[in-house]
């Protein structure tokens, strides 16, 4: 039986995610309707620039303050998707604080304070979903909270920054710069006008904060991940890539130590082989590799941005949301009970492809050679080609600790015959 008094859900942004969530509450009203049991009103729009044309808004729902919104009091569910720290956190914990449970897609906020919303949220007794944070439209979070609760997660990898896939996948097939993909992406509307948060890995790297506090049950903070942009990336990579039959790809990679004792939580580019699944990864699509014990291995792949995707995400959290509370009860909170150490990077254990630029005379790869010998890097291959006294010399690493490959690195850069290291990455997916 329908309950025929509506659930409330005020709505603060109202760009291109707020719009479209605004746009599919009012078009599929019914069908949530009938799936939550209960009908479910937009009662209003928070916005910063109220005379702004937002087609489909009714002009009596918008409003400037934000504050007295979520203040109302007869407000079942407030959806944020302004993002940013604040004023975003204020007004989620006031949410809460007046009765309220929350959606949001605030990736930044969640990776930099997630414990504090989640405690919040369980003080007042209210909700904090939070699915189109991390890949857009692909459900993600919630078989990570709840289908995935049983198993053990040891790893998740993945593409979760369309933008610099879409890069680094015009790069590989088409051979051009990093500029110029990044003007493509931009033209487009892949790419911001100002690409930093995407291209450095600052996006990527909240998301990897989200999803290994989420996989290891322990809290793991934007600052705990390692991160490293993909703006020198060249077209040379790629042809060296293309050699070992791999392909280059932005990465979020979590991981549980094999004794279990730690995680570690890093972004960076990596050389994949062509046969992983992530490498076929194209376009501004994401994907996430998942290996559990008893599950195996899991891949999620879809759109991981946009106004409709992401709407899409953020609506499936608002019908969970008001399930909950039409049974009085409230979902999953915060799992961070193993309370595992975050391990710096120098001690993940990974590969190495580094190209370097010698000098082309008898004993310069016998000089290498000693250099990895002496910080205990085995090698796996060498490729050494040499013309007109200058060579360049691949070597590619079997898998050693970060630390022990970064100074294997500092000490070939001290070689007389060593002109320079023409580029390092780290090989994964192995």
């Amino acid at each position: 039986m329908m309950r025929t008094r509506p659930l409330k859900v005020a709505l603060l942004g109202c760009g291109v995610v707020g719009s479209e969530v605004a746009r599919i509450m009012t078009t599929h009203a019914d069908d949530l309707a009938a799936r939550i049991g209960a009908p479910v009103e937009l009662a209003g729009v928070a916005v910063r620039r109220p005379d702004k044309v937002r087609g489909g808004v009714p002009a009596d729902l918008i409003t400037t303050d934000a504050t007295a919104l979520v203040k109302r009091g007869d407000i079942d569910v407030v959806v944020e998707v302004i993002g940013g720290i604040e004023p975003a956190r204020t007004l989620i914990t006031t949410a809460f604080e007046h009765g309220a449970s929350v959606v949001s897609a605030n990736k930044a906020l969640l990776a930099q304070d997630g414990a504090s919303l989640y405690a919040a949220a369980e003080q007042y007794g209210q909700d904090l979903y939070y699915e189109a944070a991390v890949a857009g439209a692909i459900p993600l979070i919630r078989p990570l909270r709840e289908s995935l609760a049983g198993d053990k997660i040891n790893r998740v990898m993945g593409i979760v920054n369309g933008t610099t896939n879409f890069i680094l996948d015009k790069m590989d097939t088409s051979g051009a710069g990093y500029s110029e993909a990044l003007d493509e992406a931009t033209a487009l509307g892949y790419a911001e006008a100002d690409p930093t948060a995407d291209v450095e890995g600052f996006d990527a790297a909240a998301k990897a904060a989200i999803l290994a506090g989420i996989a290891f049950h322990t809290r793991v903070r934007l600052d705990d991940v390692h991160r490293e942009g993909m703006t020198e990336v060249t077209a040379a990579d790629f042809a060296s890539a293309k050699q070992m039959g791999c392909t280059i790809k932005l990465l979020a990679i979590c991981e549980r130590a094999a004794d279990g004792e730690s995680v570690t939580a890093r972004v960076h580019p990596a050389m994949i082989p062509l046969s992983h699944p992530l490498a076929s990864v194209r376009e501004a699509y994401n994907a996430v590799f998942v290996e559990a014990e008893a599950a195996g291995r899991l891949m999620f792949y879809g759109p991981g941005a946009g106004g409709s995707p992401t709407a899409s995400a953020v609506l499936g959290d608002v019908v969970a949301v008001c399930r909950n509370r039409l049974n009085e009860a409230t979902g999953p909170g915060e799992s961070a009970y193993t309370q595992l150490p975050v391990s710096p990077m120098g001690d993940v254990v990974t590969r190495y492809h580094i190209s370097l630029d010698v000098a082309d005379k008898p004993g310069v790869l016998a000089q290498v050679a000693t250099v990895f010998a002496e910080h205990g890097v085995s090698i796996d291959t060498v490729r050494q080609q040499g013309k007109d006294g200058e060579a360049s010399l691949v070597v590619v690493t079997h898998r050693a600790p970060d630390a022990a490959l970064s100074g294997t690195v500092e000490a070939l850069r001290k070689l007389d015959t060593v002109r320079g290291v023409a580029s390092i990455m780290r090989v994964e997916g192995e």
